[in-house]
């Protein structure tokens, strides 16, 4: 989802050391959260807002989804806009409050110890979405290109931070009592504001136009992208206003049925280009990152059942099962599959960018891709079994799934770790 075509797309763009400590801070992320998966996998039965729960959702939704994200978009989002990135010191605080405000963040949750941990975390992570958020509006504003992936982009990045601040409120409601009512009552409205407004506005803007660059392929729809655009955007709103009027669960399936619809375009618009492209060898990777968008429809069809048992007032395990889907389905595999598109152009323009001498290896060959193929085997398999666990409430097949999601975590940083030490060949 953030990535770019070409060597030379990304030679123009920030410096890797804006960019890099972001995805070994996300590679370690993903890690902990499923070794924590694995020991906590007594989670699936229990209510959503268990410690536990909330500690890998976080950790899973910031230390891994969204501190990748904010690395590549800041390497990206020049390539997007054909611009520049406006400040790399606003590059630089991001990471640094973001990466100081997680742990705390998580470990509050974990213990949950509702005072100053979590508060700060809290705190910090806002500070550092403010960071993102300005840098991106100052370097759409500076720039000349201003078209549909901007604005997704922009919605993307102001939908983060209402998320964080509404988070902020929720953190300070558990002492202080901020709200009208409980935090409890508005997660859905916090989560929600995440997964749509954040990770499906900026994946779905910025892979419909990096997608089709990868697979070289001529098709685009700015039409298709401006509905998509405005059926997110309009879901989200409908769904907030839906939720503080306290309207009946049945009408949710409005706000439901137009985000439906915007998949289903933006995964027309995905197999528009597949079937349009030049390039007929697909890679892994890129199969991989299609692949994501036919997980997508799986939490959407988990949510449906959830709204139809919230309607009868009935609690159901599928809650954790559409979070889950989410975070360790969707999204984990669109970045599988990009960070080896993105990474290795990273740390190869880092080493012979400057080296217009002697013989240099291409970027894929930065990485193993046996170890990728191991990963991918591995993660697909883990996630089946524990989505299978899910259903059929069978300990053995969480335990398993779980054992397999860590494996591949395991393989995952060690493949990015080999790309990242990567020496230069010598002369």
């Amino acid at each position: 989802m953030f990535f770019s075509g070409t060597s030379a797309g990304l030679q123009k763009t920030t410096s890797y050391k804006v960019v890099l400590p972001f995805y070994i801070f996300a590679a370690f992320s993903f890690l902990i959260a499923c070794a924590l998966l694995l020991l906590h996998t007594g989670v699936v039965y229990q209510h959503h807002f268990h410690p536990k729960t909330l500690a890998i959702t976080h950790l899973m939704a910031l230390g891994w989804g969204t501190m990748i994200i904010l690395g590549a978009s800041h390497q990206l989002l020049p390539v997007l806009i054909e611009g520049k990135l406006w400040s790399n010191s606003l590059g630089y605080l991001s990471f640094f409050f973001a990466a100081a405000g997680i742990p705390f963040l998580v470990s509050g949750f974990y213990v949950f110890n509702v005072g100053w941990p979590l508060q700060w975390g809290a705190v910090l992570v806002n500070i550092a979405v403010v960071c993102y958020m300005a840098n991106v509006i100052g370097s759409i504003h500076q720039s000349k290109r201003q078209d549909v992936y901007s604005f997704f982009i922009l919605a993307a990045s102001v939908w983060l931070f209402a998320t964080v601040f509404f988070g902020l409120l929720l953190v300070f409601n558990f002492t202080r009592s901020w709200l009208p009512q409980s935090s409890v009552e508005y997660l859905s409205l916090h989560a929600h504001m995440g997964l749509a407004g954040w990770f499906l506005l900026l994946i779905i803007g910025v892979a419909s136009r990096l997608i089709p660059m990868f697979l070289i392929s001529k098709y685009t729809n700015t039409k298709n992208l401006w509905w998509i655009f405005s059926l997110v955007n309009g879901s989200l709103l409908c769904f907030i206003a839906f939720t503080l009027f306290k309207v009946t669960a049945v009408a949710l399936y409005t706000p439901f049925l137009l985000l439906l619809a915007a998949v289903i375009f933006f995964a027309h618009y995905c197999f528009n280009a597949y079937k349009m492209r030049i390039r007929r060898q697909v890679d892994v990777q890129m199969k991989l990152s299609l692949l994501s968008v036919a997980l997508l429809f799986l939490p959407l069809i988990t949510l449906a059942a959830v709204i139809y048992f919230v309607a009868l007032n009935k609690t159901t395990s599928l809650v954790f099962l559409y979070g889950f889907c989410i975070f360790f389905g969707w999204i984990t595999a669109i970045i599988f599959g990009m960070t080896f598109k993105t990474l290795p152009f990273i740390v190869w323009n880092k080493v012979y960018a400057k080296r217009a001498l002697g013989k240099t290896p291409v970027p894929k060959d930065l990485f193993s891709e046996k170890l990728f193929n191991a990963t991918t085997l591995c993660y697909l398999a883990g996630f089946i079994s524990f989505v299978s666990g899910v259903l059929f409430y069978i300990n053995f097949l969480l335990t398993g799934g779980a054992a397999l999601l860590l494996v591949a975590a395991l393989l995952y940083v060690t493949n990015v770790l080999k790309t990242l030490l990567h020496k230069p060949n010598k002369q």
